[in-house]
């Protein structure tokens, strides 16, 4: 890896931090969408403005995945209105547009195998967004939150890096389908079903759907001992929760209807570990820590798209959060057999560059350096990450071909590879009428 291509991130991320700003992780900052119930915009129409500008470049060399760069950015401008509190609507349109491109795939756009269609859109691979919410609190108990249509994915979901690759926030289409999430005190749940593919009577595609189950119990939370307390202190502790994550993700493709060859599959990936947080509260050093370690599994129920049907694999990573919220961090990763439903091809033992071809082993480690700069409370948010992995890769196992007596295999290989991004996301929200 050359300096002179990290120079300009660099550079970035040296201004950044000497402005002072505070920041939170990538995902959070760039992805996730607030679900809670606000108040003030009872009876008023506003608009959103939601558009995020990224250029991206993936530097990768070796067998997992080949190398690309996305320049683009996506726009979602909404109209929403809340009637009552316990009630939001959401109407807009969702498009995304790569620099130097001129038409788009109309159908799912997620790089999945034979999921293509033939129709194309031109200028923008665009969408239209509508989304129905309840919010059922209850003061002092549960906060219950029922969306229909586009619901609340992506990064609010808050799955482990090996099962969701941050980078779908660039190029994956919203989720719609219907979603419930739960908060209490010691217990998140959020569940959905992400429908991604809709036949028609003969369809020369397949029907296909994820459900998904993200939760996170908390075993301790030294923050909610610190709010009940009558007596708090001059100065705030720092403040630690132990919490156990259980994530499910289930795909299925095809059905009663499916007029394909390609059968019914089923493939999934689980997730348990447990997680520790800390916040220092602190405004100079270390102001926050992460660790975690799961074990992770990939279930092929019925069909032939994986060469296995049950694989584990593991997962461990910690993070630091320095002065001014500069967010470093690292990872391992290995697996015998396993394959990520929706996580960077890097996590997995199935190489993408060269379809069919299976490495024995794949032990990783992953580095990352990320820092955001947030502007009138989130509306604004500017920020630049690098992230890299460091594969040992077992010898890889090309698939047998035609008249031959034994398959190719590539030696294993130590390889380097990294990635690096700039982002500006905008998402202001403005009152246009309120009603009394």
């Amino acid at each position: 890896m050359k300096l002179s291509a990290l120079r300009p991130l660099l550079l970035l991320v040296f201004a950044l931090w000497q402005s002072g700003a505070r920041a939170e992780d990538f995902n959070s900052r760039f992805g996730a969408e607030p679900y809670e119930a606000d108040s003030t915009k009872v009876r008023a129409l506003t608009v959103k403005v939601g558009a995020l500008a990224f250029f991206k470049d993936n530097e990768f060399d070796g067998n997992v995945v080949k190398g690309y760069s996305l320049p683009g950015f996506r726009l979602q401008p909404r109209l929403a209105y809340r009637p009552i509190p316990q009630i939001s609507m959401e109407l807009g349109v969702h498009a995304t547009i790569y620099e130097g491109a001129n038409k788009y795939p109309s159908y799912v756009f997620h790089d999945i195998a034979k999921w293509k269609g033939s129709q194309y859109q031109r200028g923008a691979h665009a969408l239209p967004f509508f989304r129905a919410a309840a919010h059922l609190h209850r003061p002092g108990g549960s906060r219950v939150t029922i969306a229909v249509g586009d619901i609340y994915g992506g990064a609010t979901h808050s799955l482990l890096l090996p099962l969701y690759n941050p980078e779908l926030l660039l190029t994956d289409d919203p989720e719609a389908g219907a979603q419930v999430l739960v908060d209490r005190p010691l217990w998140h749940s959020d569940v959905w079903v992400n429908w991604q593919s809709y036949i028609f009577e003969e369809s020369t595609h397949q029907e296909a759907f994820t459900v998904g189950w993200a939760q996170r119990i908390s075993l301790l939370d030294t923050s909610l001992r610190s709010a009940a307390s009558p007596c708090p202190t001059a100065s705030p502790r720092p403040r630690h929760r132990l919490s156990i994550p259980l994530q499910l993700l289930v795909q299925h493709r095809g059905g009663e209807q499916d007029a394909t060859d390609f059968g019914v599959q089923t493939i999934a990936n689980a997730a348990v570990g447990l997680a520790w947080d800390a916040d220092f509260q602190r405004r100079h050093g270390i102001t926050a820590a992460h660790a975690e370690a799961s074990g992770l599994f990939a279930l092929q129920q019925s069909g032939t798209l994986w060469p296995f049907d049950f694989a584990p694999a593991f997962w461990g990573s910690a993070s630091l959060t320095l002065q001014r919220d500069l967010m470093l961090g690292v990872g391992l990763f290995h697996a015998a057999d396993f394959c990520s439903l929706y996580g960077s091809p890097f996590f997995g033992t199935l190489s993408v560059k060269y379809p069919g071809a299976r490495f024995g082993r794949m032990t990783m480690g992953t580095w990352s350096l990320e820092y955001s700069r947030s502007f009138l409370q989130g509306a604004y948010v500017l920020g630049a990450k690098a992230n890299g992995y460091l594969s040992g890769c077992g010898e890889l196992r090309h698939p047998l071909e035609a008249g031959a007596s034994e398959a190719k295999t590539d030696a294993a290989r130590f390889r380097h590879t990294f990635s690096f991004g700039v982002y500006f996301r905008v998402c202001p929200e403005f009152v246009l009428k309120r009603w009394k």
